[in-house]
């Protein structure tokens, strides 16, 4: 009896031991316990293994995760939906959107019902990858499956993905999707899908969604507005993007080189090189760094 309950403790101990190190990303350490623990005759359980893969994906180490979920099978253990939704994550991180997909679909065979996180982190997966059919189709499936938790996440995702494949009346629409099904935009999805409409050099659309996030109570980011700018440079819009560096400014944020640089291309663009060189002067000021169009513009002045 003495001896089951020392055997029991030890147990706990490396399972405390593995989630420490699970919480403090020391993927390493959290394998090599699991490793002595199969050395000491005690068997790892589902708990175990998903500390470790839980911790291999907070270090961004996704081959590893995926190989402790294929060792759990071998060891008889059933994957459970945490476990495999730290491995999907890890698979995100890692910018892998086919084994992500893979992992869905492998809980889907075992019966496991995919939770917010699994598909959330399958969506960012597929966005990372330039996936955008593949995430509207999770988006969908979270839908089917009444998976509204954290679904504000998935449509930003969503759109993001959209965003990524030049898909802007895509992007558009799951914006509009979204108010018809009573969900609030955050600044991500509305970013995103400001950057879609500047891929698709929609300036006016980009202008529109920025005046969309004010009215929304919502603060625009350097991000919202650059993209916002790099709309306006890739219509010929030198003054919307002057007035939008302008407004930057009056909201106290700071423009980025990229902001500086789409504005000077705008300027540049439509011949106007004094307001080109100024722009330029600001950058050296802030110790941003240029690109080349200064040159073309100079070359328009004489």
């Amino acid at each position: 009896m003495a001896e089951a309950k020392l055997e029991l403790d030890v147990f706990m101990c490396y399972s405390a031991g593995i989630s420490a190190c699970e919480k403090g990303e020391q993927w390493q350490v959290a394998l090599a316990l699991l490793s002595e623990m199969g050395k000491s005759k005690l068997e790892p359980d589902v708990i175990s293994y998903s500390a470790g893969i839980s911790a291999c994906e907070k270090s961004e180490q996704w081959q590893r995760a995926v190989a402790l979920l294929s060792e759990m099978w071998e060891a008889k253990l059933e994957p459970n939906v945490i476990s495999y939704s730290a491995g999907i994550s890890a698979c995100d991180k890692g910018e892998q959107w086919q084994w992500a997909l893979a992992l869905l679909s492998e809980m889907r065979e075992v019966k496991l019902q995919p939770d917010v996180i699994s598909y959330s982190a399958g969506m960012s997966a597929c966005e990372k990858g330039g996936q955008w059919q593949r995430a509207l189709a999770l988006l969908s499936e979270m839908w089917e499956a009444k998976l509204d938790t954290d679904v504000i996440f998935g449509y930003s995702a969503g759109i993001s993905a959209c965003e990524k494949g030049e898909q802007w009346q895509r992007a558009l629409a799951l914006l509009s999707e979204m108010a018809e099904v009573k969900l609030k935009p955050n600044a991500i999805s509305y970013n995103a899908g400001i950057s879609a409409c500047e891929k698709g050099k929609e300036w006016q659309r980009a202008l529109a969604l920025l005046r969309e996030l004010w009215e929304a109570k919502l603060e625009p980011t350097v991000i919202s507005y650059s993209a916002g700018i790099s709309a306006c440079e890739k219509g010929g819009q030198w003054q919307p993007a002057l007035a939008l560096l302008s407004e930057m400014r009056q909201a106290k944020l700071e423009p980025s080189a990229i902001s500086y640089n789409a504005g000077t291309s705008a300027c540049g663009k439509g011949v106007q090189w004094q307001w080109a060189l100024a722009l330029l002067r600001e950058m050296w000021e802030a110790k941003l760094e240029t690109e080349v169009i200064y040159l073309q513009c100079w070359d328009q002045r004489v």
